[in-house]
């Protein structure tokens, strides 16, 4: 039995390693490579011209870093606020049409990605979002949303309302009832529903294109033309710095769960 186990448990590894890993490094290899054609096992051809294009603006790049960080840390931060005040409202509370505001909050998941984006493109032209900032900051929060309130509302019916109305009960206010009793139980959760939201926006190509109009640019409208070109060396370079970011903001949000939850283990003790 123990023997199975470890069989399969050597197929796991060796298929995270085949389909993770090894693409990683044939990226990384890319990076360095001019020409590496088919069936040589060994690039043809090295050169360093894609760090090199990167160096060389390396102002522009530093600029497209930033505003592609302000745009998805806003979308996020704002997914995170508007999907507790959802998931709240729908895991603590009865009203009206709740069955129908459920429904609506997921409502980006289910109409085609080209349609939903045909049609904000002529809502935000008349309305003078096109090709601005906010506009795409809207549009991504639109995107990111359903995400933010499927994960907030686990984490809200998970926890419940009960020990929240016993701080009522004992005299808390409503605010201070949420920010000392549900909040640091909810903390974990939504810096989930902000990654979830971060990466949904980072990665968005196709709608920021379209709401953005050439005006607004981020990571993805830069990487992805590359993406479908012959520069795979740029294309390369390009993927492995979104990937090294992607890390970074994963390891900073574990770094900041790692210390709150040290900080409430003291703070209970």
């Amino acid at each position: 039995m123990k023997r199975k186990k470890n069989i399969w448990e050597g197929l796991i590894i060796g298929n995270f390693i085949f389909l993770v890993i090894v693409p990683i490094l044939t990226i990384l290899v890319w990076v360095g490579t001019e020409r590496w054609a088919w069936p040589s096992l060994i690039p043809q051809k090295f050169s360093m011209r894609a760090v090199k294009g990167i160096l060389r603006n390396r102002q522009q790049f530093a600029w497209l870093c930033t505003s592609s960080l302000f745009i998805s840390a806003s979308v996020a931060f704002l997914s995170v606020v508007i999907g507790t005040m959802a998931a709240r409202a729908l895991e603590c509370y009865d009203f009206f049409g709740k069955r129908l505001f459920s429904f609506i909050a997921m409502f980006p998941f289910l109409v085609p990605g080209t349609v939903f984006a045909m049609g904000v493109q002529i809502t935000f032209i008349k309305c003078g979002l096109s090709g601005t900032v906010l506009g795409v900051i809207i549009v991504h929060l639109i995107c990111s949303l359903p995400y933010a309130v499927t994960l907030m509302q686990d984490g809200t019916r998970a926890i419940g309302v009960k020990l929240e109305e016993q701080a009522r009960v004992l005299g808390a206010g409503a605010l201070q009832a949420f920010f000392k009793v549900t909040f640091p139980n909810l903390f974990p959760v939504m810096l989930s529903a902000f990654s979830m939201a971060f990466v949904v926006s980072f990665s968005q190509y196709f709608l920021t294109l379209m709401i953005g109009g050439g005006n607004v640019k981020t990571f993805a409208i830069v990487m992805v033309p590359y993406l479908g070109s012959g520069e795979r060396n740029f294309a390369s370079i390009y993927s492995v710095i979104f990937l090294v970011i992607m890390l970074l903001v994963f390891g900073i949000l574990e770094w900041i769960v790692g210390r709150f939850t040290k900080a409430q283990e003291v703070e209970y003790y």
